[in-house]
């Protein structure tokens, strides 16, 4: 069987290419802007890390890390902030990655890689830059696929929505079908529930990263009185905003949520430890969730490393690691899809 050589723009901390290393792609080189994602990318994939705007990067640079005698995959996760719901109402082009779409589409158009797959937020496909960039892929003689899929579907212990295209200069290859029904979901328990429990403030000492951030107390009480898939309804009088207190009807729901240990957990962000910032209550602990569990709730293993052995570990930093990571299943699923190309 012929294989499939994939470079990552855009590569994060690694997802996307953990993924499609998992469906037997060879992922030669992850490229981004950001530092922090070199020792990650490389120490977890044993893949290249170039840092460099995908701006800089050209078609020379592309074709010599592909190489010869093989197919070629370029993937990527263009920074989805511009079309992000929580920028909801806000204009896409004051933000400076809005065009980096574009730059994608470039790169495409100067290398013709065998197979494309890129992968966003569900907001983006009603945006005329993805118009514009699907019209590129045609134009250049790929068949393009794409839709919104569900994490769920696909093994994600995770309610994460993602818009996923897929594209191919022969054959048509289609978005991947899910893999589990509803009765096959996989659980906050099932994903996380055999951790070491924690209480506020306290670190697991074999897992650095298995660290409950400190409550304060006002937040401890909040934590106590919230109930599993519940609002901040459900809290007596003393505990609540004043927002809260001014608007009954304000629609604050997810925010200092509890989550439930039967069903996917909510949308992972950069802030999954900060119980104000979503449904970050852990099931049945009276805390944040750690960014061990953050990561797992993503689809990182849970040994996957994000941090160097000289680098402070932060919550903030991490956060943004795992929030802004592509789930691995994701990146699987597609190129499950492209392995099977090589086989009709």
């Amino acid at each position: 069987m012929s294989s499939i050589r994939a470079i990552d723009l855009f590569c994060g901390t690694g997802g996307l290419s953990l993924g499609l290393q998992q469906a037997d792609i060879e992922v030669v080189a992850g490229i981004d802007l950001e530092p922090r994602c070199k020792y990650p990318y490389e120490h977890n994939l044993n893949a290249t890390f170039i840092e460099s705007s995908v701006t800089d990067v050209t078609a020379e640079t592309l074709n010599s890390l592909w190489g010869e005698g093989t197919l070629r995959l370029l993937a990527g996760c263009a920074p989805c902030q511009p079309f992000s719901s929580q920028r909801r109402g806000k204009d896409p082009s004051e933000d400076k990655n809005w065009r980096l779409l574009d730059e994608f589409g470039r790169l495409v158009r100067e290398t013709r890689p065998d197979y494309v797959t890129m992968e966003n937020v569900p907001r983006l496909a009603r945006d005329l830059m993805f118009e514009s960039f699907v019209r590129t892929l045609e134009a250049t003689g790929y068949s393009v696929d794409y839709g919104v899929l569900y994490g769920p579907d696909f093994g994600l212990p995770q309610k994460r929505r993602r818009l996923v295209l897929v594209g191919g200069l022969e054959g048509k290859p289609r978005l991947p079908q899910p893999t589990h029904s509803p009765e096959q979901y996989v659980t906050v328990q099932s994903a996380i529930g055999d951790l070491p429990p924690l209480v506020s403030g306290q670190h697991d000492p074999q897992d650095p990263l298995h660290y409950a951030r400190r409550l304060s107390p006002m937040n401890l009480r909040r934590a106590r009185h919230s109930k599993p898939g519940g609002t901040w309804k459900d809290w007596p009088a003393e505990l609540k905003l004043p927002c809260q207190l001014r608007d009954v009807n304000a629609n604050f729901g997810a925010f200092y949520g509890r989550m439930r240990l039967d069903e996917p957990s909510p949308t992972i962000t950069t802030q999954p430890y900060n119980t104000g910032a979503g449904r970050f209550t852990h099931p049945t602990q009276d805390r944040g969730l750690t960014l061990r569990e953050a990561a797992i709730l993503q689809g990182f293993p849970n040994d996957f490393i994000f941090t160097g052995p000289d680098e402070k570990i932060t919550l903030a930093s991490v956060g943004r690691l795992i929030g802004n990571a592509v789930p691995p299943v994701f990146g699987e699923a597609v190129g499950r899809v492209f392995r099977r190309e090589l086989t009709d």
